[in-house]
């Protein structure tokens, strides 16, 4: 079983919608036994809260069930049990390799599984407002990690 956990910073916008696309393209792939989805935050003031409504629209729209979803804070059992942990933009790198103590955890960003994109942050819609850019980015880099994944 592979584990995964994405991460942004408040648990209610990109990292639950990289949860609910990323689990579509893995049921859609078959692969529901053979891979474990989470989503978590850096941060801690939307802790219980459900995704935001511009999340919410995106998910629906693609079918993907939120109701479940509540923002919750990475923890050491997210280091110790993941084999990946991607976060949306550097900084959520920088939060999470700071909190790391486990040196076998894969910890990277969405987008540096996107050939030629690697080096591209995930905006927060959150602050941008921009949820369709953010779902375009998403969906890619969910389709990305997906391919490497089942490549190895």
């Amino acid at each position: 079983m592979v584990k995964v956990v994405f991460v942004c910073l408040g648990n209610i916008c990109r990292s639950p919608m990289a949860e609910g696309l990323f689990r579509k393209e893995v049921t859609e792939a078959g692969l529901t036994n053979e891979i474990e989805i989470d989503s978590a935050a850096t941060g801690t003031w939307n802790l219980g809260k459900p995704p935001h409504r511009g999340t919410q629209a995106v998910l629906k729209k693609h079918g993907v069930d939120y109701q479940e979803m509540r923002a919750r804070k990475i923890s050491d059992a997210d280091f110790n049990e993941a084999d990946f942990i991607i976060g949306m933009d550097q900084q959520n790198l920088a939060d999470l390799n700071e909190l790391n103590s486990n040196p076998n955890v894969v910890i990277r960003s969405l987008m540096s599984f996107v050939p030629g994109q690697e080096d591209k942050d995930i905006p927060d819609p959150y602050y941008t407002g921009d949820f369709d850019e953010t779902e375009r980015m998403v969906t890619e880099g969910v389709k990305a990690l997906l391919a490497y994944i089942t490549q190895k």
